[in-house]
């Protein structure tokens, strides 16, 4: 199980790091400050270590392995808390190119990061109806 999740950080982190920097320029601004490439790495780790912890649990329960679905709202539901608090405590802003989800008022590019990400994923590396062990 190491194993997995170990393939499952690096590809989260490696996917996160693309995504992080394909969607920035979204973004105004990250605490106020210009965003570097040392806050995208940040950024893709944080949301590489999110990824594998959920892979943990896909990866331990049946239930979840043969329902990986789950995954995405999971995702979408940690990011959109993650954007909601972000935004209202002017940790970053959208810039005014960010297309945004109606009624919760959240970017899309940074919605669905994290739950298709993990889908994704997991598709790969979440084998179903075996024994991880």
């Amino acid at each position: 199980m190491v194993k997995k999740i170990l393939l499952i950080f690096v590809s989260a982190f490696l996917s996160n790091l693309v995504w992080e920097n394909l969607h920035s320029s979204l973004y105004l601004h990250y605490k106020n400050e210009a965003i570097s490439e040392l806050i995208l790495l940040r950024a893709a780790f944080f949301d590489a270590v999110f990824v594998s912890v959920l892979g943990v649990l896909f990866l331990k329960f049946l239930y979840l392995r043969n329902r990986l679905w789950f995954s995405l709202l999971f995702g979408f539901a940690a990011a959109i808390i993650i954007e909601l608090y972000a935004l209202k405590t002017g940790r970053w802003a959208y810039g005014e190119v960010m297309p945004i989800v109606p009624f919760i008022n959240t970017g899309v590019t940074p919605t669905i990061q994290l739950g298709l990400l993990s889908y994704l994923i997991f598709k790969y590396f979440v084998p179903k109806n075996e024994d991880i062990s």
